[in-house]
């Protein structure tokens, strides 16, 4: 969906997958502008800690005062995700929360469970939750295309 849009008025962020050998070994963050960072690993020791990932505060503040703020140029903002990781940044929490108070465009995955700022953003009246199911995942990108289309 992201390769369809053009890269100057696209902002926000994606993850990927870290594999070594077939196995999931952590996490990248990858903005739009082409900055690539280690968001969690297995092998990040101490806290704080998601699982058997050890997470990289550093990074998502480094993202949030960046590829999240607030600018004319951006038409659109993509976030993946608003997880529980993403959620122990306190500059994440406000720059996501500044962009949804901004009302700009804005394409956001987000956990299924979780409390604090996870269930802030699901609660708030001006966001659409749509779940994504084995049924309906193909359709799911003409559904978004056609749901960005309307908020531009």
């Amino acid at each position: 969906m992201a390769d369809a849009l053009p890269r100057g008025r696209l902002g926000g962020f994606f993850t990927e997958e870290i594999r070594v050998r077939g196995e999931r070994r952590g996490f990248a963050l990858v903005t739009f502008d082409g900055r690539r960072s280690t968001l969690a690993h297995v092998e990040r020791h101490g806290p704080p800690r998601v699982g058997k990932y050890g997470v990289d505060v550093d990074a998502l503040e480094a993202v949030a005062h960046t590829a999240l703020v607030v600018r004319p140029d951006v038409t659109l903002y993509l976030v993946d995700e608003i997880g529980k990781m993403e959620s122990l940044s306190r500059a994440f929490v406000e720059a996501t929360r500044a962009l949804l108070d901004a009302r700009v465009p804005l394409v956001a995955t987000i956990g299924q469970r979780g409390g604090g700022f996870i269930a802030e953003v699901k609660r708030r009246p001006d966001v659409t939750l749509w779940e994504i199911t084995r049924a309906n995942r193909d359709a799911m990108p003409a559904r978004v295309k056609s749901w960005i289309e309307r908020a531009r």
